[in-house]
C-alpha cells in the first residue's frame, strides 16, 4: 500500500506520541487505576488542551473535522501508553453516535463540554445474554405522553460510572432506538466495576426512567443502523490502539532481550529467541498495515468498508495474542507480575479482541461478505 502521512498528520503523530511518552508513564497509569474513578482528569485535560477531544467532530460543532487517519494516529499513541482515560468511550463511541445522528440542539448542548474535557460520555448498549457485537437491544422504550419511558439493564458500560450523559439503546415499537439519558435522572442506578484489563466499566439499571421527546437521538427505530456505522469507526480505532500496545510490548521485550544476561551473555544473542522476536515484528507490521487499511476505508462504499474493517479486526485478534504470549514467555515470570507493563498490555490486547466482535465473529462476517475482495458475480 502506497501510504504517506501529510505534513499535518506527521506533526499530529509526533505531538501526541511525545505527549503520552513524556506525561504518561507506567507508574502514572497505575496511580490513575488506583484512584476512585480509575483514570486521571489531569491526563485527560492534556488531551483537551491539545484539541484532541475535538478531533472527529465537525468544525461547525467546535471540532477539527479529522478523519480516520487522524484518529488512527491518536489511538496508536493511546495504545502505546496503555491509557485508561475515557477518550474511546467519550469521543469515539458515544461521541460517534452524537456526531452521526444527534440533532443540532443536542450537539450544541453537549459537544462543547466534550471537546473541552469537562463532559464525559458513555455508550450503554451491551446487555446480559447478548454478544458484544450485537446490534439488538432488550431494554424497553415505551411512548408515554409526549416522551419516553425506559426499563431494563445494561452491562459493561465503559466509563459508565464517570459519565455525565449516557447514550442508551432501547427497543421501541419501531426497532432499536437511541436516547440521551442524564446520569442522575430518576430511576437510573449505576454500579461501578472494573474490566479484567483494569478499564472502569459499569452496570446500568433503568427503572421507569422518564425522558422528554427531545432525548431521542436520530429517528425512532434508526438505532441499529447508527450503531453499525459507529462500531465500524470504533473497531478501526481499536485496531490502531492495539497496534500501539503491540509496538510498546515489542519494544519492551526487545530491550529485555538485549539486557537480560544468562550464561554470561545477553539472551537476545540466542538464535531461537531472535526468531521469536522476528515473528513478533512481522505480526506488528502486518497489524500496522491493516490499521492503515481500516482507517482509510471509513469513507468508502459500505460493502468494502465492512470487509476491510472486519479483516483488520480479525488480524489484530490473532497478532495481539501472538505478540502478548511471546512477550510474556520470553520475559518469564516477570511478564505476568502486576508491576510490569507487559502483562497489562497483554490484558488490554485481549480485551480489544473481545470488544465489538472478536476474531471469530469478524472472520464469520468476512465469509458472509464473500471475502475481502469478492469475485465478480
Amino acid at each position: 500500500m502506497d501510504f504517506e502521512l501529510t505534513d499535518e498528520q506527521t506533526m499530529l503523530s509526533e505531538t501526541v506520541t511525545r505527549l503520552v511518552a513524556e506525561s504518561y508513564d507506567f507508574q502514572q497509569r497505575e496511580h490513575a487505576l488506583r484512584s476512585d474513578t480509575g483514570w486521571s482528569r489531569e491526563a485527560y485535560a492534556s488531551f483537551a488542551e491539545m484539541g484532541l477531544l475535538g478531533l472527529p467532530f465537525a468544525e461547525e460543532d467546535g471540532g477539527i473535522g479529522g478523519g480516520g487517519v487522524e484518529m488512527m494516529l491518536v489511538m496508536e499513541a493511546v495504545g502505546r501508553g496503555l491509557m485508561v482515560e475515557p477518550f474511546f468511550a467519550t469521543v469515539v463511541l458515544a461521541g460517534g453516535v452524537l456526531r452521526r445522528a444527534a440533532s443540532a440542539a443536542q450537539r450544541a448542548a453537549i459537544l462543547p463540554g466534550v471537546i473541552a474535557g469537562d463532559t464525559i460520555l458513555a455508550l450503554a448498549h451491551s446487555e446480559p445474554g447478548l454478544p458484544r457485537h450485537s446490534l439488538d437491544a432488550r431494554v424497553v422504550a415505551r411512548h408515554t405522553g409526549d416522551g419516553w419511558t425506559l426499563d431494563g439493564h445494561k452491562i459493561a458500560v465503559i466509563h459508565g460510572q464517570s459519565a455525565d450523559h449516557l447514550v442508551v439503546s432501547a427497543l421501541s415499537d419501531a426497532g432499536v432506538s437511541l436516547f440521551l439519558v442524564e446520569r442522575d435522572a430518576p430511576g437510573v442506578t449505576i454500579s461501578a466495576a472494573r474490566g479484567y484489563d483494569g478499564i472502569p466499566i459499569a452496570s446500568l439499571a433503568l427503572a421507569d426512567v422518564g425522558l422528554p421527546a427531545s432525548a431521542l437521538i436520530g429517528s425512532d427505530g434508526e438505532g441499529a443502523a447508527i450503531l453499525e456505522r459507529v462500531f465500524e469507526e470504533a473497531n478501526a480505532a481499536l485496531v490502531a490502539e492495539a497496534v500501539g500496545a503491540m509496538a510498546e510490548t515489542f519494544d519492551v521485550t526487545l530491550d529485555y532481550l538485549k539486557t537480560r544476561q544468562q550464561f554470561g551473555t545477553a539472551i537476545g544473542s540466542f538464535q531461537a529467541l531472535q526468531h521469536r522476536a522476528v515473528e513478533m515484528l512481522m505480526q506488528l507490521e502486518l497489524s500496522r498495515s491493516m490499521a492503515i487499511l481500516a482507517a482509510v476505508s471509513l469513507d468508502i462504499d459500505p460493502g468494502q468498508r465492512a470487509r476491510n474493517v472486519s479483516a483488520a479486526k480479525a488480524l489484530i485478534g490473532k497478532s495481539g495474542r501472538i505478540i502478548g504470549q511471546e512477550a510474556v514467555q520470553m520475559h518469564g515470570a516477570i511478564g505476568i507480575t502486576s508491576e510490569y507493563k507487559v502483562g497489562h498490555a497483554f490484558k488490554r490486547l485481549t480485551a480489544i479482541d473481545a470488544l465489538l466482535g472478536d476474531r471469530d465473529f469478524h472472520i464469520s462476517r468476512l465469509v458472509a461478505l464473500r471475502g475481502v475482495y469478492p469475485a465478480a458475480a
